[in-house]
This record gives structure tokens, C-alpha cells and sequence, in this order.
């Protein structure tokens, strides 16, 4: 029973991530960034939508460090288009 959900799983979060690749390579606007920011979308929406109502597997809670791993990059990530964005100077 897990397997075939864990491989459910795997299977709607590979489909987000070739399909934002796909959609980023047609508009011509593919970049390490927006691409990573967009899976890590892809990871949390998949994520929400097969999550079990009564009992969470191991592999499950697991994945939590690799949703917060995420948000750490993408705090990062934030952090230096701001930084960009704001004059020289701002923080010295």
C-alpha cells in the first residue's frame, strides 16, 4: 500500500517538475532559480493534496526535512533578490 503510493507520489511530482521545465522552456525564461522555485512549489502542492486522512507512513514525515531544506533555499534565494534589488550601500 505504500509503495504504490509513495510511487503515486514520486509520479505527481515528477509530472509538476517536467511540466515546469517544459512551460519555462516555451516562454523562454528558464533559469536554475525560477525552475527550483517552482518544483519546491510543485513538492508542497503534491504534497498537500495526497496526504493520508488517519495515518502519516515514515517515508512521509521524512519528507519533511526535504519540504524545510526547500524553504531554506528558498529563503535564500529571496534573500539575494533583495539584496540586488536594494541600493549600494543600504546595509554598511
Amino acid at each position: 500500500m505504500t509503495t504504490r503510493r509513495r510511487q503515486q507520489y514520486l509520479v505527481g511530482v515528477l509530472a509538476w517538475a517536467v511540466s515546469a521545465l517544459l512551460v519555462l522552456v516555451t516562454l523562454q525564461s528558464l533559469s536554475y532559480e525560477l525552475y527550483f522555485v517552482l518544483t519546491l512549489i510543485g513538492v508542497l502542492v503534491v504534497t498537500a493534496l495526497t496526504a493520508p486522512f488517519n495515518l502519516t507512513p515514515r517515508w512521509r514525515t521524512r519528507l519533511r526535512w526535504v519540504i524545510l531544506l526547500g524553504l531554506v533555499v528558498f529563503t535564500y534565494l529571496v534573500f539575494r533578490r533583495v539584496l540586488a534589488v536594494l541600493p549600494q550601500g543600504v546595509f554598511r
